[in-house]
């Protein structure tokens, strides 16, 4: 019997900890699809989840060994994916599980005492290292230039970020400007992209890269077979550093890494202690250099989240540079407005409201008034293009530009209305 699930709850949750609690596991909050084998008497004898591209938690019981149950579990998995248009798939894991992973066709990236790095692409690792170079200037690549580097999130970029690639481009010919591409942030992965290449702007010598799935946050590191969770974060960033100065760092000639001092987040600073004590075995050296402030506080990108959220937009202005300011008001600004107004106007439907057409007609009448608010709101953002008159001018088509985001990041609020 198979149970699966996106993800599990309730009592069959409970009993997918505890089978991998017995496996010396834990289960990851960030699963969004399950599936576990169960033998006649209905207990858990082997499981797997997927987390975004990444599989995690793959355990069989050592009684149910050698039976197909692992081929059965990722075989599952791996559809699950392609199913989601995820056609390239890592896993992180323990290296005693080389050869069950490698039989099912998984490469090997990294491998350290503790964590085993593998994806599904023979080549793939190969080809982002390929990529890099193809997106390097022939004149950076030549053994006499002082190349430098620097591993950032970006959510979003900050005049922080500024100042430290700023301190980085005067002390190096070129320098690697690599951006995670983690999609787990409050901006996308895309949204991120465009702010740094906006923030960056003027600085010549400062290379962009897409970092891809080879190069993660600390925030995001899996832990899940860890019985010490610090312990987990201590060994992928081995894991990450190791990737970094013995793969990526040669391919480009990279000897410098700069960072910024970390005061708010103990396992980025954690993470800033391991570059420091790993990276110089392989010739790089680690400067880390004091966060820019605004006043007394150290610039943060948390707090320009937590200002635009709250729509502070004059105290965003002053953390981030002019460039990224008017990109964050032309796609969120408006967003941020929508959602207010959504949340102030619709009210969780009645359980029996099951009238699809009362549903319709409440969705058109909110639909009309939103714009509405809109139109009366002198500092909206919004182009004329971004909302579309219908042919009878008075009803209005919201599922355009910024305005279809904005309406699907309201949620289930804004569902219960159509």
């Amino acid at each position: 019997m198979i149970w699966e699930g996106r993800p599990f709850s309730g009592r069959e949750l409970e009993k997918l900890k505890q089978f991998l609690k017995k496996m010396d596991l834990e289960y990851d909050d960030g699963i969004e699809y399950s599936i576990c084998i169960l033998n006649d008497e209905y207990e858990i004898i082997g499981t797997g989840s997927v987390d975004q591209n990444v599989i995690k938690c793959v355990a069989i019981d050592p009684n149910y060994q050698g039976q197909g149950n692992s081929a059965t579990i990722l075989t599952s998995l791996i559809q699950y994916e392609f199913e989601k248009s995820r056609t390239h798939i890592f896993i992180y894991t323990k290296p005693k599980n080389l050869p069950m992973f490698a039989d099912m066709g998984f490469h090997t990236i990294m491998q350290t005492s503790d964590v085993l790095f593998m994806e599904n692409q023979p080549q793939g690792f190969a080809n982002f290292l390929k990529n890099l170079r193809n997106e390097t200037p022939e004149d950076a690549l030549e053994k006499e230039r002082m190349i430098g580097a620097i591993v950032a999130n970006c959510n979003p970029f900050t005049v922080g970020h500024r100042y430290l690639v700023e301190h980085a481009s005067s002390c190096c010919d070129y320098v690697h400007l690599f951006v995670l591409s983690d999609n787990r942030n409050f901006f996308s992965a895309n949204d991120r992209y465009q702010m740094v290449k906006l923030g960056i702007q003027g600085l010549n010598n400062v290379i962009f890269h897409r970092t891809s799935d080879y190069i993660i946050s600390a925030a995001t590191f899996p832990t899940y077979f860890f019985k010490d969770q610090m312990q987990g974060k201590e060994a992928n960033c081995q894991l990450d550093l190791e990737i970094f100065g013995s793969k990526i760092a040669p391919t480009l000639g990279i000897s410098r890494r700069f960072v910024g001092t970390e005061p708010f987040c103990k396992v980025t600073d954690s993470y800033n202690c391991a570059m420091k004590k790993i990276l110089p075995a392989y010739g790089i050296e680690v400067e880390e250099i004091l966060r820019k402030t605004n006043g007394e506080a150290p610039v943060s990108a948390s707090a320009v989240r937590n200002y635009l959220t709250n729509g502070e937009y004059q105290k965003v202005r002053t953390l981030v540079p002019k460039s990224v300011y008017e990109y964050l008001m032309n796609h969120f600004n408006a967003d941020s407005k929508v959602r207010s107004y959504i949340s102030f106007r619709i009210k969780p439907c009645d359980d029996h409201m099951h009238d699809i057409r009362d549903q319709y007609d409440r969705y058109r009448q909110i639909r009309k008034d939103t714009v509405c608010f809109l139109n009366q709101c002198q500092q909206s953002e919004l182009r004329d293009s971004e909302i579309h008159n219908t042919t009878d001018n008075r009803s209005y088509d919201f599922f355009s530009g910024n305005l279809k985001s904005a309406l699907v990041r309201t949620g289930p609020l804004f569902l219960h209305c159509l």
